[in-house]
């Protein structure tokens, strides 16, 4: 009977913090006032700071010099941190240029360069 009533506040917990997460920009900003500068700060700036955070940790490990590392599954690397970057750039948009570099990734490794 125990394992239930965690579960239950378990669910209840994720659920309340859920709906914390969508309500709080209302409590905070009211409905039709402007957002602070600081917000506005954030959302211009923290998508590309996002970006090049991953990308820089995506490559932080990789060593292409030490052989582990062939020339094809370089060149696949190097044509979709391209990707990521021309649509970035192009559309702005994070949660695409993540997504089609890795779905071209993907691709590209399990087809063109197999």
């Amino acid at each position: 009977m125990s394992d239930f009533w965690t579960s239950v506040g378990m669910i209840a917990a994720m659920a309340g913090i859920t709906a914390l997460t969508r309500y709080a920009p209302f409590i905070f900003f009211g409905r039709g006032k402007e957002p602070a500068k600081w917000i506005k700060y954030l959302g211009k700036y923290l998508p590309p700071a996002l970006m090049s955070a991953l990308i820089i940790y995506c490559l932080s490990t990789v060593n292409f010099l030490d052989g582990s590392h062939s020339i094809t599954d370089t060149v696949c690397m190097l044509i979709c941190i391209a990707v990521a970057m021309g649509l970035h750039a192009w559309r702005g948009n994070v949660l695409l240029s993540i997504g089609v570099s890795t779905v071209l990734y993907m691709v590209l490794v399990q087809t063109v360069f197999a």
